[in-house]
């Protein structure tokens, strides 16, 4: 397999929401990205229909471990019984011990927790491996380059295929839907860091890679004008949170703010790209983390 396979993971029964991917080559398939434990059926199913043995799997890897990249990985190690799971140093303990991440993920989304992302599963910390930055991964027969990304999350990783010159960016890379050219970053809490993002897309851009792969969602090539567009669409994210809190409006209203420019920036496209690019990146989620960002900025003046 040249390229990766891209699998739907049909995320509230939407297309094109959250990605998976698959590499096959000497050595066995490496998965990156397992998506909900909600869609992980069409994960199981996408991975036989694309002709791939689940017992070749040896190698998952995750960008960070926000639900919707990673909460599947504990139940799907019970159907790869030959992989082990790779994360980012700070990510790691939270897939062995979920607890802290539920804690924090149930405050959040309260009853919606189960219809949403389905059962977290713990991993054996036998199984799962940290990844040091700039490390090459020997996979599927090439070599993955492996980029500590943090900015739209501490534990963020992103990986580069040497062969290819594909980046695979996690939600670092912004979120983007087909058919339209806007890219959108995805500013949920607790961490959110606009001064390390700005960096991690500086090293994003000179790899030079020829095509992103975003988890939401697909390859794009135009990658140069793609990643022009990240870091100034954070910045207007970043200064409606800062009115936000400088005029005391209310979450609601930020978030309705957040989707007027979303909706503004995809402008005429079939609204049904609208709606599915707020289930990759929830205006309300947004707006969490744009306050939560400016609450801390104020309070560090």
């Amino acid at each position: 397999m040249t390229t990766p396979l891209v699998i739907d993971l049909l995320f509230g029964d939407r297309p094109r929401v959250i990605a998976a991917f698959a590499v096959d080559g000497p050595g066995g398939v490496t998965l990156l990205e397992t998506g909900p434990s909600s869609t992980l059926p069409a994960l199981l199913d996408g991975l036989r229909t694309g002709g791939i043995d689940l017992e070749r799997v040896t190698t998952i890897l995750v960008t960070h471990i926000h639900l919707d990249h990673s909460g599947a990985a504990g139940r799907l190690l019970r159907h790869v019984p030959n992989a082990t799971v790779r994360v980012h140093p700070i990510g790691a303990p939270h897939l062995v011990d979920p607890a802290r991440l539920l804690a924090s993920a149930t405050r959040i989304y309260q009853e919606r927790m189960d219809s949403l992302w389905g059962e977290v599963a713990p991993i054996p910390a036998e199984r799962v491996v940290p990844l040091a930055d700039g490390r090459l991964l020997p996979v599927a027969g090439r070599s993955l380059q492996v980029i500590h990304t943090p900015g739209h999350a501490s534990h963020h990783v992103a990986f580069f295929d040497l062969a290819s010159q594909s980046a695979f960016t996690g939600d670092v890379g912004g979120v983007r839907m087909r058919g339209t050219r806007y890219v959108c970053p995805p500013t949920p809490p607790p961490d959110l860091d606009p001064a390390s993002w700005a960096e991690s897309v500086a090293r994003l851009r000179a790899l030079g890679a020829r095509r992103l792969y975003l988890t939401h969602f697909g390859g794009f090539d135009d990658v140069a004008e793609h990643l022009d567009q990240l870091i100034p669409n954070l910045t207007g994210f970043v200064a409606l949170g800062r009115a936000a809190i400088a005029t005391g409006a209310s979450q609601a209203e930020l978030t309705g703010a957040i989707n007027a420019r979303m909706a503004a920036a995809l402008s005429d496209v079939d609204p049904a790209l609208l709606e599915r690019l707020e289930w990759a990146t929830p205006s309300y989620m947004a707006a969490l983390g744009l306050i939560r960002l400016a609450s801390r900025e104020r309070s560090e003046a």
